[in-house]
């Protein structure tokens, strides 16, 4: 059987292959107290999408991350799922850091940014050897290698993680996108930061710059090879 991994190295498993989009639109999260929660996810900046109750028995509430093709739902009567079992519930982003210190004001308790002795497996939790936890993002800021979590009221667990290049198979290379102005903000800087040495390489400024950037953020998002 093949792995995940496996699949998203081979061509014939990616985006726009003629199979029927099924995007993930909503994740359903246990809460004890609505408006405690509706309080808590709107401090963290989320659009406001729903808040629609039908007698006192039924409610449904929705935020939309910034930039976020997913949605969350929480309210009452919508899961019998115990309030604070959410746990790993994973976010993007790309600056790690910038991301912690917006949490930070807007006054969320959120732990310090780590990354992994070994693997990503530590971000599910602290302890030993593949689980332990190291102060500080990844060396060289490695895509997909850094973290920072924080909870809920209830306890529903958050993970930040900072992705700039992704892996291969994960993008459908055909399509560029970028979540919000800051995301194509991130992207661009990161593409002046490389052309900047491919100046360096050949001795010369770059009359073919805008190409030369398009061509490195189109890659780098697909998980392709990056121009030099």
């Amino acid at each position: 059987m093949s792995t995940t991994e496996d699949r998203s190295s081979d061509a014939s498993w990616t985006a726009g292959t003629g199979s029927a989009d099924t995007k993930l639109e909503v994740i359903v999260i246990p809460v004890s107290d609505v408006d405690r929660a509706k309080e808590f996810y709107g401090r963290l900046g989320w659009r406001l999408d729903a808040d629609r109750a039908v007698g006192d028995n039924f409610r449904l509430i929705q935020f939309t991350p910034a930039g976020s093709g997913c949605s969350v739902q929480f309210g009452t009567n919508l899961t019998a799922a115990e309030p604070g079992s959410a746990q790993a519930l994973l976010l993007t982003v790309t600056d790690i850091e910038a991301a912690r210190d917006e949490l930070v004001r807007r006054g969320v308790a959120v732990s310090e940014v780590f990354h992994c002795a070994a693997g990503t497996a530590c971000r599910f939790r602290d302890g030993d050897g593949v689980f332990q936890r190291v102060s500080g993002p990844a060396p060289d800021h490695t895509s997909y290698s850094s973290f920072t979590s924080f909870s809920d009221p209830d306890g529903n667990g958050w993970l930040l993680q900072e992705v700039t290049a992704r892996l291969p198979g994960r993008v459908d290379p055909a399509a560029t996108s970028f979540g919000s102005a800051s995301d194509l903000a991130s992207a661009m800087v990161r593409a002046a930061l490389a052309h900047g040495q491919h100046e360096k390489r050949i001795g010369r400024a770059d009359r073919d710059w805008p190409d030369w950037y398009a061509a490195y953020m189109v890659a780098e998002q697909a998980g392709t090879e990056l121009p030099t």
